[in-house]
């Protein structure tokens, strides 16, 4: 009886001694739910922090063995993912193009009569900029202006003007072994007289430079790739006669010739009716070695003279600094330099000096000369032979019949004037208003008076 109520009383503790305390089925679903976020945490973490972030390959071999350390099992496009982030990201073209304009230098301030900031430099027929040498190195090859589109890449006037102020030295370089001399063509339509030219400039390429402003509702055919006159048209305007878009198409040629050739030392504006009197040879001569340039300027009495001075340019423009001269003229690379860059005076005469009270190609640059430049920089005469001896507002053309050997030689010779301080009959260069139908005489005459052709 005590045995059996013994063994009794041990049944029922050997129970109560071996169980441990339950457990409730949440605190268990917690707890693993915990262990798990906080390995989460430690691998995200080891990931985020290592130093190649996962872009090793052995990182990416101990992800693809299992986890490495952490005893992370990863599928394989995780190990994929990974080998991607290791290429760089691509490149964007817009920040790269944003990258190159932020780094190209500033342009130079332009010099001279204006201030303003200096346009991209201007070339002729390439997309970039060219050294002086290269351009020099264009004209003698042969080059071209126009293009076989119609577009303007010069922008307006404005924009050209400060690109020749900017970038066109005022002096040419040491490196020009032969100064040029440019050849301005102002021309309502044609050229009649370009055979004539064409015998003048042939043979010596590399004295000269031609450029050629014609109306732009101009469309006759092309001169031949052997004329002196082929590509040679600038982008033009139109042109009436007696009003400042004469000077206007005077600026547009001489910023066009200062861009083109650095080596370009005269520049000669002419007309249609132009003929030379002399050999290239000789007016280049006449020209690079002369100590003077060649634009009238001068006070004239009267209605036609200080009669034209408008009092609202004072104080800019002062009566006393009044000039009047021929339109055509010879300038200095200096000269010419200060004509494109001139935003004081240029503005005031488009505003003032007004057709049928004023005529700005007879009175800009006299005026302007006598301002910038003293006036014993000029000889005070032009190169260029006219007859005014008829009166009136033109002066007197001259037909075929008209043109003679003996006119031809007087013109040569029938006058006298100083040369660089010496006297000389050799006076005009040229002549004109001459008529379309007097070209055959002046091919005649030419290899026998003006030796050429």
């Amino acid at each position: 009886m005590t045995t059996t109520t013994k063994n009794h009383k041990q049944q029922q503790l050997l129970p109560t001694a071996a169980a441990a305390p339950p457990w409730p089925v949440r605190t268990k679903l917690l707890l693993c739910a915990a262990l798990g976020f906080a390995l989460g945490v430690v691998a995200t973490a080891s990931l985020v922090n290592s130093p190649s972030y996962a872009t090793s390959s052995a990182a990416a071999a101990a992800l693809r063995g299992g986890g490495g350390a952490l005893g992370l099992v990863l599928p394989p496009s995780a190990t994929r993912n990974a080998a991607q982030d290791r290429r760089p990201p691509p490149k964007q073209a817009g920040a790269a193009r944003a990258t190159v304009r932020r780094s190209r230098p500033e342009p130079p301030a332009a010099t001279g009569i204006t201030s303003a900031a200096a346009p991209p430099p201007y070339v002729i027929g390439a997309q970039g900029p060219a050294a002086p040498s290269a351009v020099a190195a264009s004209r003698v090859n042969g080059g071209s202006i126009v293009s076989d589109s119609d577009g303007d890449v010069d922008g307006d006037d404005e924009e050209l003007m400060a690109r020749a102020a900017a970038s066109a030295p005022r002096e040419v370089p040491a490196g020009c072994m032969v100064p040029r001399v440019a050849f301005l063509f102002l021309t309502r339509w044609d050229l009649p007289m370009a055979p004539l030219w064409d015998d003048f400039f042939r043979g010596h390429r590399g004295l000269y430079n031609v450029y050629v402003h014609s109306d732009p509702a101009f469309n006759g055919s092309d001169p031949p790739e052997t004329s002196a006159f082929y590509r040679r048209r600038i982008p033009s305007k139109e042109v009436k006669w007696g009003e400042i878009s004469m000077v206007e198409a005077e600026r547009r040629l001489l910023a066009h010739a200062l861009l083109d050739d650095h080596c370009n030392a005269r520049f000669v504006l002419l007309s249609e009716s132009h003929v030379p009197l002399f050999d290239l040879p000789t007016v280049h001569s006449y020209l690079v070695n002369s100590t003077r340039l060649y634009l009238e300027s001068y006070d004239q009495p009267g209605a036609t003279g200080r009669g034209r001075y408008n009092r609202r340019m004072s104080p800019v423009v002062a009566a006393g600094q009044w000039r009047k001269g021929s339109q055509w003229f010879d300038l200095d690379r200096a000269l010419a330099t200060d004509v494109v860059a001139d935003r004081v005076y240029f503005p005031l005469f488009r505003r003032f000096c007004r057709r049928r009270h004023c005529y700005a190609d007879e009175h800009y640059l006299p005026t302007l000369l006598n301002i910038v430049r003293r006036p014993s920089a000029g000889a005070n005469r032009s190169l260029t032979w006219v007859d005014w001896s008829h009166g009136g507002c033109h002066p007197a053309r001259f037909t075929r019949m008209e043109v003679t050997v003996d006119f031809l030689r007087w013109l040569r010779e029938g006058s006298t004037c100083t040369y660089n301080g010496r006297t000389t009959t050799v006076c005009f260069l040229f002549a004109r208003k001459f008529l379309p139908n007097s070209l055959t005489r002046f091919l005649r005459f030419a290899p026998k008076v003006m030796g050429f052709g």
